[in-house]
């Protein structure tokens, strides 16, 4: 049906990868066990908008340009890693030990910023664009190779089973937030954790090759 062949399996190996930890998983880990369960859900819902994104763009053609272009990837790629440090160094730099109010504190939160920076953080990964090209056409009838049709379906499934994980990935372990919240010590250790997590995925990212 539309081209796509081995659709169970392409389906078993979607959920495999999904439950892969990743630097998306990372992402809302630290977002949701830090800043709460909506904090969580919006940074799911935001990786999962990078996602389709690049999901649409392969169906497209473009990000044949990013396989095939060294210029391209390294942009990108230096993009994303700056970003991702970028984050590290403002949740390293953002806890404040004067205030102790952390109902105000998470009530506070930018999640329209949250959500923006959930699909840069996916948007910026070069091997994302790279992860739809190589794994989805393994599962198209060669005949098919040209329509952009089980492209899309094959894409779409996968976005819709990562992003099932990802929002019970964010509701589970935001449970965890309030009891940290209810130690704010160990919250500013946490964002400090997280911040330097982010580090080391921008650096990770940044030293990555093709």
């Amino acid at each position: 049906m539309f081209g796509i062949i081995n659709f169970e399996a392409f389906i078993l190996a979607s959920l495999l990868l999904n439950l892969t930890p990743g630097a998306d998983t990372m992402y809302i880990l630290g977002r949701s066990i830090s800043q709460g369960k909506k904090a969580g859900i919006l940074s799911a819902l935001g990786i999962a908008s990078g996602a389709l994104i690049h999901c649409l763009f392969a169906v497209l053609g473009l990000s044949i340009l990013l396989a095939k272009s060294a210029l391209a990837f390294q942009i990108v790629k230096y993009v994303g890693a700056f970003y991702l440090i970028y984050l590290g160094i403002k949740m390293l730099t953002s806890s404040s030990k004067a205030s102790f109010d952390l109902t105000e504190k998470v009530s506070n939160v930018n999640f329209r910023k949250i959500y923006l920076s959930g699909i840069l953080t996916n948007l910026l990964n070069p091997k994302v664009a790279f992860f739809f090209l190589a794994f989805i056409p393994q599962f198209i009838n060669e005949t098919y190779s040209n329509s952009p049709i089980p492209f899309l379906v094959l894409g779409l499934t996968f976005i819709t089973t990562g992003t099932i994980w990802c929002l019970i990935l964010a509701f589970f372990s935001s449970k965890l937030s309030e009891k940290i919240r209810a130690n704010y010590r160990f919250k500013i250790w946490l964002d400090k954790i997280t911040g330097s997590l982010f580090i080391v995925l921008g650096i990770k990212l940044a030293l990555s090759k093709k």
